[in-house]
């Protein structure tokens, strides 16, 4: 019969949500560089285009999720989901590749660059003591991967309390972190802009932060989803999905403990 399905694929229906969703991170990245140069409306057009890319989030995987319950996430979609949360990560990881690359450029060849002085950190550079809130955090997040793999492996074997509280640890767990790491930004030593060394933590450590918020939000809405009933041991790509990305945020943060605040400040005055 002409239109029967005789694959195990999903043919997506026409939807607005990828050319809108474009449109607003256009409109979020033009009117963020229109306010940095100082440009009319640029604060207008940025926050503009952030509430529509939050809109085109909410729209666009409450459409994912119902494609789920409807039963279109037959197992072969559920192995190209998960092909695509592969690569979306290791974007990411090319990502904090970056970062790191412009640390120890600027670590590893202090003589490179006169504003250094030939030196690291830069002299008159005060550092975070790695072993007070840096260590802290660290033993949190390795803490956290626990409590989210103990939330994976309840709702593998049924126990859907297990799964609820796990995520709650987790999500405890995050918030506690962004706000240990909240306050040593507060009280650093050292400023964002100005010197090399400031420039390059900030940025490492801060986009960390942003994916550990992203992180808990993502998990936040995993939990909402188990309290509602969604997900089964067979079925549950979206938590899934969340724990990967979990994890990958630990072992980011673990590579910048090690890297930035424990070799990176190496023989320079702590911060009292």
């Amino acid at each position: 019969m002409a239109g029967t399905k005789n694959h195990d694929y999903h043919i997506l229906p026409p939807d607005p949500w990828p050319i809108i969703g474009a449109f607003s991170a256009m409109a979020l990245f033009g009117g963020l560089v229109m306010w940095m140069h100082a440009i009319p409306y640029g604060e207008f057009v940025g926050f503009a285009g952030l509430a529509m890319v939050l809109v085109t989030m909410a729209n666009w995987w409450s459409n994912t999720i119902k494609e789920g319950h409807a039963g279109d996430h037959t197992p072969v979609v559920q192995l190209s989901l998960r092909y695509g949360m592969i690569l979306f990560i290791a974007s990411e990881v090319m990502f904090f590749v970056a970062w790191f690359w412009a640390f120890f450029s600027a670590s590893l060849f202090p003589s490179a660059a006169e504003t250094v002085g030939a030196v690291w950190p830069p002299k008159g550079i005060e550092i975070i003591d790695p072993f007070s809130f840096p260590l802290l955090n660290t033993l949190i997040l390795l803490c956290s991967g626990t409590t989210v793999t103990w939330a994976h492996h309840a709702l593998i074997h049924g126990d859907r309390e297990g799964l609820k509280k796990g995520l709650l640890a987790t999500i405890a767990l995050g918030l506690v972190f962004t706000s240990i790491q909240a306050y040593e930004y507060i009280h650093a030593p050292f400023a964002f802009k100005g010197n090399i060394y400031g420039a390059t933590f900030f940025m490492a450590t801060g986009f960390h932060g942003f994916h550990v918020l992203v992180g808990t939000i993502f998990l936040i809405i995993c939990y909402l989803r188990a309290v509602k009933g969604d997900f089964t041991p067979k079925a549950h790509f979206g938590f899934e999905a969340a724990a990967w990305y979990w994890h990958f945020v630990d072992v980011v943060w673990l590579f910048l403990f090690v890297s930035i605040y424990v070799w990176g400040g190496w023989g320079a005055p702590v911060h009292g």
